[in-house]
């Protein structure tokens, strides 16, 4: 089929980040199939109504008995769970060297994050939960959980000692591997759980991944001249681009940026983007994969490119993209006197 080839310029580039930079769709649809496993909901419909949205949005949804102050830490752990299904499979499954035991929990981001300015969303500033405070006792699940993320081989984790403190009200009973303290059932039940979904998360690679034509264009484009606008929040936007050697630009704007007043498919993340490098959203270029990040580019005033990379076009064809291709190898960016010359080629 013959392409058709469109040039066209702008000042600045705004990027989606899931299904435009990284391909974590795998980890991701997993992680919203076990939210709907422990809400009893059918996982092809959760996975349908929450793609291209912020996981604070998805969760108050699904999740409504969650309060106000606790939506942040629930974030937070919801894509902390996206990264231990994209790295379970490589840290403790057959892509890991000869399947040895990890002593380091992998359900954090497990890369160092680049610092931001205080306009841009800030990293996360929490301190592991041994180190927040020795004179408190942490509660069963959040003991066993860390436990758990260490190794999903039951053999393997009497291997693990437990940390050496002490805690005045803790009273532990030998069970065999000598790391559990006594148990309810309702309690035993949940490790129960806990260790199957992570051993099936170790069972299939979800890796993320970097799409086609992506380190090209990023590396095209001159520096402070793009951004990065994403549903997700600091802890799985970061932990994504990291993960493929993406170092996340200055301006990043993630889903947990109080600056926002709504996320896609409102058009806040672009504008807010646009903003922050010092340039109109209507002179921007916006790459975008999904019905819900098009439909906000194309309300910013952006000229909007559609990557066909995690829908088919026919999901996309009629939500307002000026282009659609089917991934960034089908576009180049070069420097054209202080602007930026994009060539597009079309089927």
């Amino acid at each position: 089929m013959l392409s058709s080839t469109y040039i066209f310029h702008a000042d600045a580039v705004l990027f989606d980040m899931d299904g435009t930079l990284t391909d974590s769709i795998a980890a991701v649809e997993a992680a919203w199939g076990k939210v709907a496993g422990d809400i009893g909901q059918d996982p092809a419909h959760v996975i349908a109504a929450t793609h291209g949205k912020r996981a604070i949005d998805n969760l108050a949804m699904f999740k409504p008995h969650i309060k106000e102050h606790e939506m942040d830490d629930e974030v937070t752990k919801f894509e902390e769970t996206i990264l231990y299904f994209a790295d379970a499979y490589n840290v403790h499954g057959p892509g890991s060297r000869k399947n040895t035991p990890s002593v380091t929990p992998t359900v954090d981001s497990g890369y160092s994050t680049p610092a931001l300015s205080q306009s841009g969303s800030a990293a996360s500033s929490r301190a592991p939960s041994f180190a927040a405070s020795q004179a408190r006792r942490p509660s069963f699940t959040s003991r066993l959980f860390n436990l758990l993320s260490m190794s999903i081989v039951p053999e393997d984790v009497a291997r693990i000692e437990e940390p050496n403190i002490q805690y005045s009200d803790t009273i532990f009973e030998e069970d065999g591997d000598g790391l559990f303290p006594r148990e309810t059932d309702g309690e035993k039940r949940y490790r129960h759980q806990v260790e199957a979904w992570q051993l099936e998360a170790a069972s299939v690679d979800r890796s993320v991944r970097i799409f086609p034509g992506v380190k090209r264009m990023m590396e095209s484009i001159p520096a402070g001249r793009y951004a990065v606008a994403t549903s997700g929040a600091k802890t799985y936007a970061y932990g994504c681009m990291t993960r493929v050697g993406i170092t996340p630009p200055p301006v990043t704007i993630t889903a947990d940026d109080k600056r926002l007043k709504a996320g896609k498919p409102a058009s806040d993340p672009f504008l807010l983007a646009a903003k922050c490098l010092g340039f109109e959203a209507s002179k921007c270029v916006v790459f975008e994969d999904s019905p819900s990040g098009i439909r906000a580019g194309v309300a910013s005033g952006a000229t909007v490119i559609a990557l066909c990379t995690s829908h088919e076009r026919s999901k996309i064809d009629n939500c307002g993209a000026h282009y659609i291709v089917e991934n960034m190898d089908c576009v180049k960016c070069e420097l054209d006197s202080n602007q930026l010359r994009f060539t597009v080629s079309v089927l």
